[in-house]
């Protein structure tokens, strides 16, 4: 997933009769947008644009003023919200227990202000420190909407705007289609409207290149409904980000420092990887091997930054929601003017069409998931996961002036949305009106299923002969993921792929032509395979290769001999 990197971007109720699973595949995620991954809502914007800021008094009855789109079903009674609040602590303790999850932190935002902050667990498997509302996590996919009030700052400033187009800013930038490369817009890119397929540029990434060759080579994929298709993209993303660095002249991370993290006072947030790895209190990512949680890798997503590469703690993100949900305001003065950030938080896109006439669809607006509650009240969200272990969702409601968010130092199992949802059903109703965990537990389990065709099968009992090695060694060359390079030597063939033929991969015979390389990472599980198959041409040597995981990204994964 890279994400997984997710995103999930879905309605809040995530199982229901005749649901299917999100359109994208879950794995490329890390948007969890729960890509991802997250509790992504449908929600109604209306009017002539103005923004309209209702007293919370006034907005949570039936009797409710102003527009008919901002009337709610159902009534938040005096002291209900407290009241939800009391039970976080129950609510974490039994999550912790069912999850099994070694880490988490949870902070909640009431009428502009951090009202509850915790940790609970511990930060690595092993090590006695525990969590705390200051222990810094990996974000993973809620980089996105975190970064998309860093663009709306640009906004407010007369920077960018959300409709700059991205090859204006970015030099030599441009995509298959010269004139969707010259119109696309930072507000597409943020959308996932570009007409980039999913997750494209995320096997780039595991690779090795960095984050302006994996922009480069956008070019090279074929693109499918611009401005009519949906598709969760984080290197789309972060080439929407990119545009508006380059605008403000500043890289990314810095941007992201001065403009965001230093006014709010968020001051163990960072958008770079190596400030996490710095910080005293930071939480380890661990996953899930032969039944418990172990720490056995570190995600490092600098080149997908602005998608999912922000660390903060659970106080730092409650620093932010508060301005979100102060539109735009931080301690009582205007920080993000308002008209900057409601395009952001408002329907731009059907990320998940319905599935049935009595199903909610879900909208994405620029980097932040946008719906409607069973309530009728408008919900804000974003997920983050990364198979290599960190689980986090945000949820606001910003009728009611309520916002959570919970993240955790593992891989995605669906706690930290669980936890979200049960807590928005105490805001809403003063009860829990469903089991949260197992259904979101059994959206994330896609996730880990291992890639390829041939993943789990036993190799043929009887398989045909392969030519002789150097009928396969030699360069093979594709335009978007570069050389890969056949190499024999005395343990046998192996495949170097990315920059300098940074990753290895030892090549095993399966049967005749073809090969299998095991594949590990973020973007694919334990277990996973691809194929490899080689086509012999008229000299005998091969004069091509086709490999099965480099299809996904483009319509095609063939890769042809350089002389």
């Amino acid at each position: 997933m890279n994400i997984k990197k997710i995103a999930l971007s879905r309605t809040d109720d995530p199982v229901g009769p005749g649901k299917p699973l999100p359109a994208a595949r879950l794995r490329k995620m890390v948007s969890i947008a729960f890509t991802c991954g997250s509790l992504a809502l449908s929600g109604c914007a209306g009017g002539n644009g103005a923004t309209v800021v209702l007293p919370v008094g006034a907005a949570t009855g039936p009797s409710a003023e102003g527009s008919p789109a901002q009337t709610y079903a159902t009534t938040i009674p005096p002291g209900q919200v407290d009241a939800a609040i009391a039970r976080i602590d129950e609510l974490a303790e039994e999550m912790m227990r069912r999850s099994n999850v070694p880490g988490m932190a949870v902070a909640v935002v009431k009428d502009g202000r951090t009202v509850y902050a915790k940790g609970f667990g511990v930060r690595r498997i092993g090590s006695p420190e525990p969590v705390d509302a200051d222990t810094v996590f990996q974000l993973a996919s809620m980089s996105k909407s975190i970064g998309a009030t860093v663009v709306a700052g640009l906004v407010g400033r007369n920077v960018v705007s959300w409709n700059t187009p991205v090859a204006d800013k970015l030099p030599g930038f441009t995509l298959s289609d010269d004139w969707i490369g010259r119109n696309a817009t930072i507000g597409d890119f943020y959308a996932h409207r570009s007409g980039l397929s999913k997750s494209v540029g995320d096997q780039l990434e595991d690779l090795g290149y960095g984050r302006q060759e994996v922009l480069q080579r956008l070019r090279h994929v074929p693109l499918e409904g611009f401005r009519t298709h949906y598709a969760y993209t984080n290197f789309g993303l972060t080439a929407g980000a990119e545009a508006a660095a380059v605008a403000s002249g500043l890289d990314w991370a810095t941007l992201s420092e001065r403009t965001l993290y230093q006014p709010l006072g968020m001051t163990s947030t960072s958008s770079r990887f190596a400030d996490f790895m710095q910080r005293g209190n930071r939480a380890s990512p661990h996953v899930m091997r032969n039944g418990s949680y172990q720490p056995l890798y570190q995600r490092q997503p600098d080149a997908q930054s602005p998608a999912g590469g922000v660390s903060a703690s659970v106080n730092d993100v409650a620093r932010w929601m508060a301005m979100v949900l102060q539109n735009g305001s931080h301690e009582g003065r205007p920080f993000i003017k308002p008209e900057a950030l409601l395009p952001a938080i408002s329907a731009q896109m059907v990320s998940t069409p319905s599935s049935s006439s009595n199903t909610r669809a879900s909208f994405y607006g620029y980097g932040f998931n946008v719906g409607t509650s069973p309530s009728g009240r408008v919900k804000l969200s974003h997920s983050g996961a990364f198979l290599l272990g960190a689980g986090t969702a945000f949820s606001m409601i910003p009728s009611a002036g309520v916002a959570i968010v919970t993240v955790t130092n593992a891989a995605p199992v669906g706690a930290a949305e669980a936890m979200n949802a049960a807590f928005d059903d105490l805001v809403e109703f003063g009860r829990v009106t469903r089991d949260w965990f197992p259904a979101y537990q059994g959206l994330m389990q896609p996730l880990y299923a291992p890639e390829g065709s041939l993943a789990g099968q036993p190799p043929p009992a009887q398989p045909v002969a392969p030519l002789g090695a150097n009928a396969y060694v030699g360069t093979y060359a594709n335009s978007y993921y570069g050389n890969a390079v056949v190499e024999a030597g005395a343990a046998g063939m192996v495949l170097k792929m990315g920059p300098g033929g940074i990753r290895t991969f030892p090549l095993r015979h399966w049967s005749g032509n073809t090969f299998v390389i095991d594949l590990s990472g973020e973007n694919a599980e334990p277990g996973s395979v691809s194929k490899i198959d080689f086509t012999p041409g008229p000299s005998g040597l091969a004069a091509s290769v086709q490999m099965e995981y480099y299809a996904q990204d483009l319509a095609h994964g063939v890769f042809t001999r350089s002389p």
